[in-house]
């Protein structure tokens, strides 16, 4: 790994130029991996409102959506070189999505006003140092754009892409914008069958601006996955030198460096420059190679079949449209964000009930960032400690292979939680 050169004044330059920035964004400033999800329309009113240069010519065009079209995805996986087979280095794929990692900035101060999603994994990977002493590293630029920007039938092609990679290369690393970066990598988590490694990464500032955290985090992830440590561990989040389980990783902070952690568990392990540490181990990598990945097989479900799945939040005097406009849409699940324990309101309540009557299968869960909650009743299914976000995406795959109540509770029991039985 190449050795840090950012010193102590280096750091304070950076952090300066960061607080400076706050008070002199330009207008038109597009913020974070969300922009790449932009309409066609905002993206022009944007432009006449700003005199952002033009991107650099080897930047594609941006894969946002426009209209109704949607963005072409690549799942064609390269294939290893002979030298790379021929090689005594793991070989790593990395599986590109775009995001604020993959960000060109307005200039190399611009911490925020930047195009995400700009730049081909290809050219990023170039520029990485010394990356032949620990990998020999392929690319698929799978797509380029904000993670809001992808769809549910993206993220299953996604994860039957990181599937058959993983037939024939070492490990995979998966970049992606932050915003939904702890769906993204809970439902690879979930889907992939494969116990190789898979790492999930990106930044919080742009590739190009100055004291990024992109290289080293998409650097250290390559390192991760290519080492083999986190193997049989589902899929890892690796940013900020800091490994946590898929399950259970939320972003803290819209802007902070160290905006990944895990309520209550803690980072599994960390990055320090040539040494892996890692701390503990999520229960399937104990019960050994196969034994404990989730039944969530994606060659069985079919992309159209993926259940309709919905998070109704709740607050002081909340009323039950949203579960009841919800429930005629035609929702299968639906996750409650509650109050405390996973309280929800009177209304809600009783909209609750009146959707359980027709079929509908609730996962409670709370609002509040940690803790479990209340055990479940007639047609509702206790979330354990998960967020609303990820018990939706657990809840969704479990209503995609079955519409059983109880087989659905059973695997929340066994998948959802994190204690060791």
């Amino acid at each position: 790994m190449e050795k840090r050169t950012f010193g102590k004044w280096s750091l304070i330059h950076a952090s300066a130029l960061t607080a400076l920035s706050l008070f002199a964004a330009p207008a038109g400033s597009v913020f974070a991996d969300a922009a790449a999800a932009a309409s066609s329309s905002v993206t022009a009113a944007a432009a006449a409102a700003t005199t952002s240069p033009t991107l650099p010519t080897t930047a594609p065009a941006p894969t946002t959506t426009t209209g109704t079209t949607a963005p072409v995805r690549n799942t064609a996986i390269p294939p290893m070189t002979d030298a790379d087979k021929a090689s005594k280095l793991p070989n790593v794929l990395v599986i590109a999505t775009g995001g604020t990692i993959a960000g060109q900035s307005v200039d190399q101060t611009s911490f925020q006003n930047y195009k995400a999603g700009s730049i081909p994994i290809a050219q990023m990977v170039s520029e990485l140092p010394d990356k032949q002493k620990i990998a020999d590293v392929e690319t698929l630029q799978f797509g380029n754009s904000g993670s809001s920007a992808y769809s549910m039938a993206d993220l299953y092609d996604l994860s039957r892409s990181v599937d058959e990679a993983l037939k024939t290369y070492d490990g995979v690393v998966v970049t992606s914008g932050t915003d939904t970066m702890e769906e993204i990598a809970y439902f690879l988590d979930l889907t992939v069958q494969s116990d190789k490694p898979v790492v999930i990464t990106g930044s919080m500032r742009p590739w190009t601006v100055v004291g990024s955290d992109a290289k080293a985090n998409l650097y250290n992830a390559i390192k991760l996955s290519a080492s083999g440590r986190t193997a049989s561990f589902g899929t890892v989040l690796m940013l900020n030198d800091t490994i946590n389980l898929a399950r259970g990783v939320t972003k803290t902070n819209d802007y902070r460096v160290d905006t990944f952690e895990t309520p209550m568990l803690g980072a599994v392990g960390y990055i320090d420059e040539t040494t892996i540490r890692i701390y503990r181990a999520p229960e399937r990598a104990l019960l050994g190679p196969g034994k404990g990945k989730p039944v969530f097989d994606l060659s069985k479900i079919k992309k159209a079949d993926l259940a309709k799945t919905e998070i109704a939040y709740s607050y002081q005097d909340a009323g039950g449209e949203a579960i009841e406009g919800f429930t005629a849409a035609g929702t299968k699940g639906i996750v409650t964000a509650g109050t405390g324990a996973g309280g929800i309101s009177s209304a809600m309540s009783k909209a609750r009930s009146k959707a359980i009557e027709q079929g509908v299968v609730f996962v409670t869960t709370t609002r509040t960032g940690s803790g479990s909650v209340y055990g479940g009743g007639k047609g509702i299914i206790s979330g354990d400690n998960l967020s609303p976000q990820q018990a939706r995406i657990l809840l969704m795959l479990c209503l995609s292979l079955s519409s059983d109540f109880e087989t659905v509770k059973s695997w929340f029991a066994t998948y959802g939680v994190t204690e060791i039985e």
